[in-house]
């Protein structure tokens, strides 16, 4: 049950959702312009954005909000006022000199939805002397990731900075585009953390396939067509052939929420494989590509490496994937054992407890010490292991035949649905 608290109190996120600052840098009439999208309501608040999930975890969340229902002019005030802060945080050097910002432009949208987070575009520039050959820019860690792309140039250099630092020297001729190698190793992790510890709705549902059988082709299968289907459509998202708009996403990560009900209520029902659900999942997979696609577009993409980034992120949130399933294997695996011969094992059902009442917490400290961010992220999947790990522990203390599938599988997937159930109402109509 603290596990369903916390799973469902992290549900929140997508009203507050924190998302990167997208820029475009160029050389332009002696002057390296910076053109940034962003949440700047979010830095003229002081929230500490390195890590954050979720705004309204934050200390400053009702200024926050505040400034979000501002209209533009008066946001573009609190903004100009913030900017001498903000030029001090950010560090531009050009031929390795420090160049002074200056504030060109700020164009901030009308008050919409203020649950839905507001894009402002901030421009500001910097001189460059006449034989001014390279830039590097440093952003602060609290200000959260950039994705950062040079134009007017061949070969453009795309940065992606996260927990801040200084980029690698980058030449104003061009030349310093991506190559595919690098972008396929620079975007796996990306695609790992949208899974762990990021997606817990997509954490859920490949749980829910594993909880209808924790056996290997049952398993295979399943995963298997959902790997197939959020390919397919995340590929085709991603390369513009598919768009879904903004406004619509919402019906998309509401049937994404439906498709956990739906997965972890047949595990209820049924012990086996049923010939439709392999063909079930995949709709459902191509749903969820679509929601890993949005992810993907909002980080940007090198334009001269497409494909190798795209594939990079793929194969990132398939280990995040397979790394849910393996954890979960590992948990469980003792108590199917003990469950197919029908015999108590209470030194089992001792570790268990154990790693549900010791391991966990202590496995808190090393987080606890990555800050707060880092306990609001990883917090939602220790519970789950500390949950999961109590109902082995009362399957390996019961003597009877199949106490895994009545003591584990079944109220772990009813949680799920729960969970689930909840999303699908929160998505849809909050």
């Amino acid at each position: 049950m603290a596990a369903l608290v916390w799973i469902t109190a992290a549900s929140s996120v997508a009203a507050h959702e924190v998302l990167p600052t997208i820029g475009d840098m160029e050389a332009v009439d002696g002057r390296l312009t910076f053109s940034l999208e962003g949440n700047f309501e979010s830095l003229v608040a002081g929230i500490d954005l390195d890590g954050l999930e979720d705004t309204e975890n934050a200390p400053q969340a009702e200024t926050y909000d505040a400034l979000r229902a501002q209209d533009p002019a008066a946001f573009e005030a609190a903004f100009r006022s913030y900017w001498p802060t903000m030029a001090e945080d950010i560090t531009v050097l050009v031929n390795g000199e420090e160049a002074p910002l200056t504030l060109d432009a700020v164009m901030v949208p009308e008050v919409g939805d203020v649950e839905v987070v507001r894009q402002s575009t901030v421009r500001f520039s910097a001189p460059l002397p006449e034989d001014a050959a390279t830039m590097q820019i440093e952003w602060p860690a609290e200000y959260g990731v950039l994705v950062l792309r040079q134009m007017g140039v061949e070969g453009g250099w795309d940065g992606y900075l996260s927990g801040g630092g200084l980029t690698e020297e980058v030449l104003l001729g061009g030349g310093n585009e991506m190559t595919g190698w690098e972008a396929f190793f620079r975007f796996i992790p990306v695609g790992v953390e949208h899974i762990v510890p990021l997606g817990l709705d997509h954490i859920l549902f490949v749980l829910g396939l594993f909880f209808l059988a924790a056996r290997i082709r049952p398993l295979l299968w399943q995963v298997t067509a959902f790997t197939a289907a959020h390919t397919v459509t995340l590929a085709l998202a991603t390369l513009g052939i598919v768009n879904i708009p903004d406004e619509y996403m919402w019906i998309v990560e509401s049937i994404i929420a439906a498709s956990i009900v739906y997965i972890a209520v047949e595990n209820i029902f049924t012990d086996g494989l049923n010939p439709w659900r392999p063909a079930i999942i995949f709709g459902f997979g191509l749903l969820h590509g679509l929601g890993f696609a949005s992810v993907l577009t909002a980080y940007g993409l090198p334009d001269g490496a497409v494909i190798p980034a795209l594939l990079g992120f793929n194969i990132g949130v398939e280990l995040g994937q397979l790394l849910c399933i393996a954890v979960a294997f590992i948990i469980v695996v003792s108590a199917i054992r003990l469950s197919e011969d029908g015999k108590v094992n209470r030194g089992a059902a001792w570790a268990y407890m154990a790693i549900a009442i010791v391991a966990v917490p202590v496995a808190m400290i090393p987080i606890s010490a990555m800050g707060p961010d880092a306990v609001e992220a990883y917090l939602p999947l220790l519970f789950m292991v500390a949950a999961l790990s109590g109902l082995c522990s009362a399957s390996c203390a019961v003597e009877r035949f199949d106490t895994y599938r009545h003591m584990v599988a079944m109220p772990a997937s009813i949680a799920i649905a729960l969970v689930g159930a909840y999303w699908v109402v929160e998505r849809v109509f909050l």
